[in-house]
């Protein structure tokens, strides 16, 4: 009896030590796109008044566990019964991103300088500042809903010669401390100026002052990165899932190739949804 539990306690050991080796291999391959994340949900989550940031971050978070909770068993079930699908939804996937980070690069340059746009915000009512609101939390999780798909997927396949168990923990693993990780970090983030506002007032106030001023311009240049992002992660998900892409670029550096995929593909896919609003519009 007693050399069963130490049985069992070894294979737990050894079990252990191969997820702790295996988890360490899979954090190392999804950092690129855990760092594209981080930049995504920054953007994302900022553009809201100062006393709403935490409570939309929280939304979006929360959101992004249950994601988590959809996605992680259906993959597991698609990589040991039907493979063969899950590049096609990776593509989709692809399609959406790109047509996200074009669809923000149009936004800045075809709109930005609305002159009634300042004003509409303003002669908005509470409902629909709450209706915006959870218009971009929506925004944002069906975004981390793809960005997660990749984070999984490329988990998956650092552990595909593993068993089960193994792939199963060190994937959920990944999972979780991507979410925790991202989401911690961007929160630090958008309330970097209330930190600074408590220097000021405990005395420290050049250093106060210079986290108060930087947070916009970190917010701004986060709003850049996660538009590149989007962009980069879609063309990788081509670049790395197309073959004859892979071929026709193989030549160029893999960033470039990437982005002017990504770019491209959300330009058709601009274009696309802009020719279905307009048709849509001349029969409503």
């Amino acid at each position: 009896m007693a050399s069963g539990f130490f049985a069992l306690l070894d294979d737990i050991a050894v079990l252990m030590d191969d997820v702790a080796v295996t988890s360490k291999v899979a954090a190392e391959k999804t950092a690129g796109i855990l760092g594209d994340d981080l930049a995504v949900v920054a953007d994302q989550a900022s553009g809201f008044k100062a006393s709403r940031e935490l409570p939309v971050l929280w939304a979006i978070a929360k959101g992004s566990f249950v994601n988590k909770l959809i996605i992680l068993p259906i993959a597991f079930l698609l990589t040991a019964f039907m493979p063969q699908i899950i590049i096609p939804i990776l593509i989709l996937g692809g399609v959406y991103l790109a047509y996200e980070g074009v669809e923000k690069i149009y936004e800045y340059f075809f709109h930005k300088s609305d002159p009634q746009r300042g004003e509409t915000l303003k002669a908005m009512s509470q409902e629909e500042i709450l209706s915006e609101e959870q218009s971009k939390i929506k925004s944002a999780i069906i975004t981390d809903f793809i960005l997660s798909i990749e984070i999984v997927i490329l988990a998956l396949s650092t552990v595909a010669t593993q068993t089960l168990p193994i792939q199963i923990v060190v994937v959920s693993l990944i999972a979780v401390l991507a979410t925790i990780g991202v989401y911690g970090i961007v929160a630090l983030i958008v309330r970097m100026d209330d930190f600074g506002y408590l220097l000021i007032k405990k005395g420290k106030v050049s250093i106060g002052k210079m986290l108060v001023a930087a947070l916009p311009k970190v917010i701004r240049a986060l709003a850049v990165v996660g538009t590149i992002a989007m962009v980069l992660v879609a063309g990788g998900i081509f670049l790395h899932n197309i073959h004859e892409l892979h071929n026709l670029f193989h030549s160029m550096p893999s960033i470039v190739a990437e982005l002017l995929i990504g770019f491209w593909v959300g330009v058709i896919a601009v274009i696309v949804m802009k020719i279905f609003a307009e048709i849509k519009s001349l029969f409503s």
